[in-house]
């Protein structure tokens, strides 16, 4: 490759760099904004979580009152912000598609420590032989 097309993929990369690093800004903000809103079976429990899954609201209307069972209301409660927090997990996911592989968002969902090694050793494995 002669030193013009060198410069000009250059040129090309750091403006794929500065669109991604963009990119990525925006995503931050993106990120930041998710919220996820769930209601139990009965309709009585209400959660909001933001994007890490963190209860930001939990409404729970007083009709639970009429037939007290703790245990019960305890299990709806758990039930209804489980399912808040799955929902903002996809749509963290989802708003990461752009940047990120599938694997790598859901590894870092889940806490797949396991998993993000495997993904670096290969990518490592990957660079040793380039060299």
């Amino acid at each position: 490759m002669d030193n013009r097309a060198l410069r000009a993929r250059a040129d090309e990369l750091l403006g794929e760099l500065d669109r991604i690093r963009l990119g990525m800004n925006d995503l931050g903000q993106q990120l930041r904004q998710i919220t996820a809103i769930a209601k139990s079976d009965d309709g009585f429990i209400t959660a909001v979580v933001g994007p890490r899954g963190q209860l930001i609201r939990l409404d729970i209307d007083p009709r639970v009152y009429r037939r007290p069972d703790s245990r019960q209301l305890a299990i709806s409660i758990t039930k209804t912000i489980q399912a808040a927090t799955q929902d903002a997990m996809d749509k963290v996911a989802e708003a990461c598609k752009p940047y990120l592989p599938d694997d790598q968002v859901q590894a870092h969902l889940q806490f797949d420590t396991e998993g993000m090694s495997r993904r670096l050793d290969a990518e490592l494995d990957l660079k040793d032989l380039e060299r």
